[in-house]
């Protein structure tokens, strides 16, 4: 076929614009589905539990409602990354995820492309005239499917008219070669980051008349299903390192799912066979094959999901006792707990928790005096580690409802909750100072070294009065306590004193005013550090009998 080269290169402008539609449309379909389910949805995966095959379930059902596999995989390693959710249940999930986005496909097969204009019209309408929250996201999805379908009408003609060209078919001849059209099929997903788009297209160009042979397509939606995990290895970049294995986890599966199915492929050409004489429509026989094989990978690695956190423990191994990965190292569970099985494990876990955030307070300070931002983002990460702990440790305490507790345990339950939210706050004080280190790089222009200097005490006598106190907590020596209260007690004098002087100086012109914020603000983060540190001694032994330090 003869093309002008005007007529070639409107034709390529039509395809991608109709991509571009396409992608939009699917991703405002997407939203408005993730706006209907709300924050439901994200309660829905943090329920999974151990049980695989109710993992399993609840990735199907998350991805049919989002219709995006990479939505649910990059929000699985999210809280994977929070702490929230096990590498196993992870893996459990992103397999069930890959049945739930099958539907589009079928969807792809109605032929309402005459009607696609009025369809946007609607949801725009409904989105835009009517108040009702509902009304408007129910609009957002109608507004996505008319996308959908008008940007399929759009790329069909200039798809075919491109497709009887000499060098077109060429190119459809070199992916006669499975392995080929299994690499063209991952890049070009990798690139869109959107394998039910690459489904799409293809299912477009075989309703309009493209000559492909139905083993080239098979490869390419094989090749298709492993570029989809391009965006969650991307997005576990910045996380932490069990956030990388759960995207290795997802990426193993792909890998294995489609190799596996490509050289069964290979070996029993008759399984494509099979689905052609099955269903005689060609958009059919696409949609079903991109069913059955998630459905077949789906149903075989279900029963390897040990196996494929093996890998990612074997490509990112364990470090040695590494302090601020976030895992419980003392914590275990156990059917009939005791009471003193109970403690004596929370004990450990929390003095772990406590010289985590005592080692994070120290590096944030650090992090402040030589103006190190890369120390200051260090503990913006070590910080996630101690929520997680403080959340981990608070839900094992709550086993003991299921044991009779004496008076005396019941005291020190509450003890230890209320020491528990003494070390999160040591963690949140370390945060806010690493943010000035992080948000006021020119900080150090404006500090005095008068300044520097008071904070600088003040900071060695609050380190030094959080250090006795976690040793208190951790011996259960209340024979250092009178010591830790006044080390607590010089904090709060020095504070005082300090503000007092800063005052002084800012009045007579001495200290540069932009450095009062900051100023004001350390001193107070460090008085109430050191109040949440004697908070941890006293409350071990039920001393506070007047409310606590910090209000």
């Amino acid at each position: 076929m003869e093309m002008t080269t005007w007529e070639f290169t409107q034709n390529i402008f039509l395809a991608l614009g109709g991509l571009g539609l396409f992608l939009l449309g699917l991703q405002t379909m997407s939203d408005g589905l993730k706006n209907i389910a709300g924050r439901r949805m994200r309660t829905f995966i943090e329920k999974a539990t151990a049980n695989r095959f109710l993992g399993f379930l609840f990735g199907m059902i998350v991805t049919a409602v989002t219709q995006s596999s990479t939505a649910t995989s990059v929000m699985g390693i999210g809280f994977v990354d929070a702490g929230l959710m096990k590498l196993k249940q992870f893996a459990s999930i992103v397999i069930g995820a890959g049945i739930g986005t099958t539907f589009t496909a079928f969807l792809f097969n109605f032929r309402i492309d005459p009607i696609a204009p009025l369809i946007i019209f609607t949801g725009i309408a409904l989105y835009m005239f009517v108040n009702k929250k509902k009304v408007k996201d129910i609009g957002f999805i109608t507004l996505g499917i008319g996308l959908i379908f008008f940007a399929l009408s759009t790329m069909g003609t200039p798809l075919r008219e491109i497709s009887q060209l000499d060098g077109f078919q060429s190119m459809l001849s070199t992916f006669g070669n499975p392995a080929l059209a299994f690499l063209a099929g991952l890049l070009f997903t990798a690139v869109i980051q959107s394998s039910t788009a690459t489904v799409g297209i293809i299912i477009v160009m075989y309703v309009n008349g493209v000559d492909m042979d139905f083993s080239t397509t098979a490869f390419l939606i094989l090749g298709a299903n492993v570029g989809t995990c391009s965006t969650a290895l991307l997005s576990s970049l910045a996380g932490s390192r069990d956030s990388k294995r759960a995207a290795l986890i997802l990426t193993a599966y792909k890998f294995i799912a489609g190799g596996v199915s490509s050289l069964l492929i290979l070996i029993f050409p008759g399984i494509l066979t099979w689905t052609q004489e099955t269903w005689q429509n060609g958009a059919i026989q696409i949609a079903m094959f991109h069913t059955m094989y998630n459905v077949f990978a789906s149903g075989v690695m279900i029963f390897f999901t040990k196996q494929l956190v093996s890998i990612a423990y074997f490509i990112i191994p364990k470090r040695a006792k590494d302090e601020t990965e976030r895992k419980l190292m003392y914590l275990e569970e156990s059917k009939e707990p005791t009471l003193e099985v109970i403690f004596s494990q929370a004990h450990g876990e929390m003095n772990r928790m406590g010289k985590l955030a005592m080692d994070n307070l120290k590096l944030s300070l650090e992090a402040f005096f030589a103006r190190d931002v890369d120390k200051a983002n260090k503990v913006m990460e070590y910080e996630k580690t101690i929520d997680y702990l403080k959340h981990e440790i608070s839900s094992y305490l709550m086993s003991v409802e299921s044991v009779e507790l004496t008076q005396e345990y019941i005291e020190k339950f509450g003890s230890m909750l209320h020491i528990l939210n003494d070390m999160e706050r040591l963690g949140d004080h370390a945060e806010n100072i690493a943010e000035h280190t992080i948000g006021e790089k020119d900080y150090s222009k404006y500090l005095s070294e008068t300044a520097v200097a008071e904070l600088t005490e003040i900071s060695d006598t609050m380190m030094g009065t959080l250090a006795l106190s976690l040793e208190i907590f951790k011996t259960q020596d209340n024979t250092r306590l009178p010591e830790a209260e006044k080390l607590e007690q010089k904090v709060d004098d020095l504070c005082d004193e300090y503000l007092a002087r800063h005052i002084k100086r800012l009045r007579s012109g001495c200290c540069d005013p932009r450095c009062s914020v900051i100023y004001t603000s350390m001193v107070r983060d460090l008085e109430r550090c050191s109040d949440h540190a004697i908070n941890i001694a006293e409350r071990i032994f039920g001393e506070i009998t007047q409310p606590d330090h910090v209000t």
